[in-house]
Order: C-alpha cells, then structure tokens, then sequence
C-alpha cells in the first residue's frame, strides 16, 4: 500500500501537478466576475495551481477558478451564486496549512480572502479585537505594538488569524494561552447558501457565555466545511512584564519528556516548553549555525512578573538537575530570545536539509501528558527500527509531538516503511487516549483515524451537522467526513 493510502489521496503523492477538469461554464465566469469585477476572477492554469495546495506533500487539485472578494457582502453573493448552481467552495487564506484543507478535490470555486484585511473593534479594556480573513499572525501583533497586548497563539507560520481557526490551530504558547479555540470569542461566518451568521450574536464579545449551543465552537476546528469565517473576535492578553527562556539538554529522551511532567506537575506558569530529539537538536544547530549539544533538549519560556519570574527560574533549574538535566542559562533579552525561537521554527527546514533532495511529512498525534514519556520513547524507538529519518519535535507541554519524516518518495520501500509508521504512530496514540492530529487537522490526510478515533456515533453526528448547513456538501468537499 502507498503513503497516499493513508494520507487519503487519491492520486500521486509528492509532485504538484495541475489536473485537468472541465472548465466552468463562460456563464457563470462572467457572473463571478459581475460581483467581484473583473480583476478579481481568475481561470489561469498557474493561479489555479497556486490555489490547489497547501505546504503539504498532497497532491496539487486546483479550482476551476479563484475570486478574490474584498467585502462580506461579496463572498455572501458568490456563495449564493455557487450554491444556485450546485458548484463546490474552497476557502482559501495564506496556504500554509499541513493537511491538504485547501486542495479542491473537486474543482469548484476558489474564494481567496485575502484581500479582507480589515482589523475593527480593538478594545483595549475588553481585551478583544476583530480580525477578517486577511489579516496574520504577526500582522495583528504589530496593529497591537504599544497597546501593551498580544495574540500568543503562534503556530510557527505567519498564518491568516481566520485560517487558524478554521483549523483549530495552537503552536508553542498553547501550554499557557491555550489554543485557538479558547481564544476565539466569536465568528462572523457565511454559511454555504449565501447567509450571514454571527456565531455569539452580532457584536457580542462576551468573554463567558452559557447561552444555547455553542456554535464558536463548532465552527473552529471546521477546516472550511461549514461555511466561510469572515471575521474572528480574539480574546486578547497583556504582554507579560518579563520573559525568560533557556535551553536544557538531557542524557536521554525519557528523561526529557519526564521533566516536562514534572515541570507542569510543579505548576510552574511556563509560557512555552518545546521538545527536539537529539537528531533535531543537531539539524537546527547546523541549520541555524548554533552550537547544541546532540542530544535530547527542551525549550523552555517563562512569562511574569521580574519578582516572580525569578522564583519560576528557580523552580525550574530544580526539576531540571532532578532530571539529570544541563546547567541552564537564561536569555532575557529580546534579540537572544528571538534567535532561540527563530532556530526552533526553523526545525522543518533543518529537518529538510537532512536530505536534500527528499521531501517531508510531518506527523501530528497529541497524547495526555501522563502517557507523553512512554509513547515518545516507544515511538523514538519505531523510527530507529523502521530505520527511517524522522527527527522528532513538539509542544510537549500539550502532550503534541511531531514527527518530520524525510523520505525519498521515488523509492516504494521507504515509502512503504513511512506509511507503516505512521499507521503505528497513531494507533499508539489512540490506544494512549490521544488523538491523530492535536493541531494540523484531519484534511485529506486523517480521515480513516477519524473513525477510529471518534467512533461511528460520532462521524454520524459530524454527517449529520454537515448535512443540515451544507445539504448539497459544496462546502469544502472531500476534506475530514
């Protein structure tokens, strides 16, 4: 069986490629182009290949065309439109997701909406702000300099704030900050007919609410198969008075993961404790021109106040020599702190370098932290014996770990080996009472563990969602059911 049997695809794994379909109708072009004008409709095979993939190794399945509405009231329009005609809808943000959610498996419209950029309602005592599709990550953090806020969450990539919602993303500061969905006090959404839903009620940005269903939640995590998020309200936070972060190296990965345990088990405030096995510790220090020691190492990143940010420090220097750990040395200044991190996102790329040529799948499975130190050993254990490259990496704080396998995906035994392993990798972490994907999403990739995981019941119940909001299943076709 190919990798492509469980990552869900039906055709070629690895090279993007523009399938050829039908084009749409000249039509019904040139109503999309009635809405939006004409500048923003696009049918050109290269734009439809830019829209047809992720960062993901799925492979490419294009749009028939792409629109790029700049108003609410324009994507309300062109779902009507499609949904008249019975054409799939493809949500489109910046394309840095890791699970094909954006490849159009079956042709249809591409809604790209970048070009909604708006940020509105900044409430600096309420500590909340509205965001459209448009805007990033850091694009928000830099509207929000001088407010004395931020939005932590910080999936690696400089991602659309809605698209992380749309996929439930979190990143290094879930330990503290939480993910996504906790973070996301509302959503303005157009549902695959055209109409307009706020998900709280218009303009509430309450910070608790136990009124009726909660569709906020429903909607994060959807990857674009509800409906359309044209707006998100974020919970804001205060930016912390003072930041330290160090890095600590291990005599081996059980005693890593434990001290990682025992630093939450302490109730230590750590704002960020990232993981990298030995064989990541060595590409991101040549990658990044650092010198680590190779061997199993934590990240770790403490925000408070500068009288009890030192008492955390001290906490935390402890559990580490209890573990056998490194004599640590804190960074507290903004230029150390920034190299640290910017060598810990930078650990695709390192893992990429491994073998130049090759190409990568990044795995996803997220454990309770009680079971995290032996289902990273065991798993530590199923690569040296799979005899793959597989440096390993997560947010261990969460229990979420990656593995970013590096394969040739010309040669059908590693290929196999690769699938075999991922196979494992998340039955283990079912069978540990975690789950496939803590943050990724299930796309393409995911959707047979999903059954496993959830259960028939509860992919019936899914169905059942999906077919009350989306009747005719336009909306993102082929992606988690």
């Amino acid at each position: 069986m190919a990798l492509r049997a469980v990552l869900g695809l039906g055709g070629a794994l690895g090279r993007r490629s523009c399938c050829s379909k039908p084009p749409l109708p000249p039509d019904f072009v040139e109503a999309l182009r009635a809405v939006v004008g004409d500048p923003n409709v696009s049918t050109a095979p290269a734009v439809r290949e830019q829209h047809g993939h992720d960062e993901s190794m799925h492979a490419c399945a294009p749009p028939d065309a792409v629109v790029w509405p700049q108003a609410v009231g324009q994507v309300q329009e062109l779902a009507a439109l499609c949904y008249s005609r019975h054409v799939p809808m493809v949500p489109f943000g910046t394309g840095t997701g890791l699970e094909g959610g954006v490849n159009a498996v079956q042709g249809g419209v591409c809604f790209d909406l970048s070009r909604m950029d708006a940020i509105t309602e900044l409430s600096v005592e309420d500590f909340s702000v509205a965001v459209e599709p448009g805007v990033t990550r850091k694009a928000l953090n830099s509207h929000l300099r001088g407010t004395g806020l931020w939005f932590p969450v910080d999936p690696g990539a400089d991602a659309s704030l809605c698209g992380m919602a749309a996929t439930g993303a979190s990143g290094t500061n879930a330990v503290r900050y939480g993910t996504m969905r906790p973070n996301v006090l509302n959503l303005r959404v157009v549902l695959p007919d055209g109409r307009l839903l706020h998900t709280a009620g218009p303009g509430r940005q309450a910070r608790k609410r136990a009124a009726g269903y909660d569709l906020t939640s429903l909607f994060v995590g959807s990857e674009g198969t509800l409906g359309f998020l044209t707006q998100a309200t974020l919970r804001l936070h205060p930016l912390p008075e003072a930041t330290a972060v160090t890095i600590a190296t291990f005599p081996s990965v059980r005693a890593a993961v434990a001290c990682t345990v025992q630093v939450l088990q302490a109730a230590v405030p750590v704002a960020r404790i990232e993981f990298l096995d030995e064989v990541m510790a060595d590409a991101c220090g040549r990658f990044s021109k650092m010198e680590l020691p190779v061997a199993a190492t934590l990240l770790l990143e403490l925000h408070g106040s500068r009288h009890g940010l030192a008492e955390q420090q001290r906490q935390t220097e402890e559990i580490v020599r209890l573990n056998d750990g490194s004599r640590v040395a804190w960074a507290e200044e903004p230029e150390e702190r920034g190299r640290l991190w910017a060598m810990r996102h930078s650990a695709w790329y390192a893992a990429l370098a491994l073998r130049p040529g090759c190409q990568g799948y990044s795995t996803d499975v997220c454990v309770p932290i009680s079971r995290l130190p032996d289902v990273v050993v065991e798993t530590k254990q199923d690569l040296q014996d799979s005899g793959l490259t597989g440096p390993m990496v997560g947010h261990v704080g969460d229990g979420n770990f990656h593995c970013l396998l590096i394969f040739d995906t010309q040669d059908p035994a590693e290929t196999q080996r690769v699938h075999a392993f991922t196979h494992r990798l998340g039955r283990r972490a079912l069978a540990a009472g975690g789950t496939c994907t803590g943050e990724h999403g299930v796309g393409l990739g995911k959707r047979a563990l999903l059954l496993e995981e959830l259960g028939q019941e509860g992919l019936d119940t899914m169905r059942s969602i999906k077919a009350a909001l989306d009747p005719h299943n336009l909306m993102n076709p082929g992606k988690v059911l």
